[in-house]
């Protein structure tokens, strides 16, 4: 597989997904924070298409995880905190979520910690069950305890950035909104989505 052709479609999923990150900051309202959560997104875009090429995996395996990034990148631009989905859901005339859900916070980041969850897994037990020799079962079970795994690390992460880079708008980066159990909503979070893609992974495998 070394120096394998990535294919089309998934070449042109990366590329849409970098300049969705580098497009972000154009105008950002939060132009001292936001490049702190996009710019890696054009990392791991440029990492994954060297990846690919000789760990192939399939195509809407690769869509999956451009997906989460796309989201994350819609994150970042608003920090997380201050993503304004009441104000275009009115303006499609649509209830807006907060008020129809209740919400006393901007929940924006409990949805990608749920779609990391559930757009993680079949990418990773695809790669494990591809190129680890893994058998299928085994490698969705795996793929859950990455997705646990990787939210506990990046909770850690997230705060020793914060620390370090974030300064005085520290809270504004973390975006706990006030939650002193942010970190352990978000990893549930994380932990249900995986569940359910991987009961619906079994369930159609059966």
């Amino acid at each position: 597989m070394n120096g394998a052709r990535l294919p089309r479609p998934q070449a042109a999923l990366l590329l849409l997904t970098a300049a969705g990150a580098l497009f972000s900051l154009i105008d950002t309202p939060f132009p001292h924070l936001a490049p702190l959560q996009n710019l890696p997104t054009l990392v791991i875009a440029g990492g994954l298409a060297l990846a690919l090429r000789r760990w192939p995996i399939p195509t809407g395996a690769v869509a999956c995880i451009c997906l989460f990034l796309a989201l994350h990148t819609l994150g970042g631009r608003y920090i997380y905190s201050n993503v304004p989905y009441d104000a275009w859901a009115r303006a499609l005339g649509l209830p807006a979520p907060g008020d129809l859900f209740g919400l006393r916070r901007n929940s924006y980041d409990r949805l990608v910690h749920f779609s990391f969850g559930l757009l993680m897994v079949p990418p990773v037990s695809a790669w494990l069950a591809r190129h680890g020799g893994v058998r299928r079962g085994l490698s969705v079970y795996l793929a859950v305890e990455f997705v646990l795994g990787v939210s506990a690390f990046y909770e850690i992460f997230e705060w020793l950035l914060t620390v370090v880079m974030a300064g005085a708008d520290a809270d504004a980066y973390n975006g706990q909104q006030g939650d002193m159990w942010d970190a352990q909503k978000d990893m549930a979070c994380a932990a249900v989505g995986a569940v359910c893609t991987a009961l619906w992974l079994t369930l159609r495998r059966k």
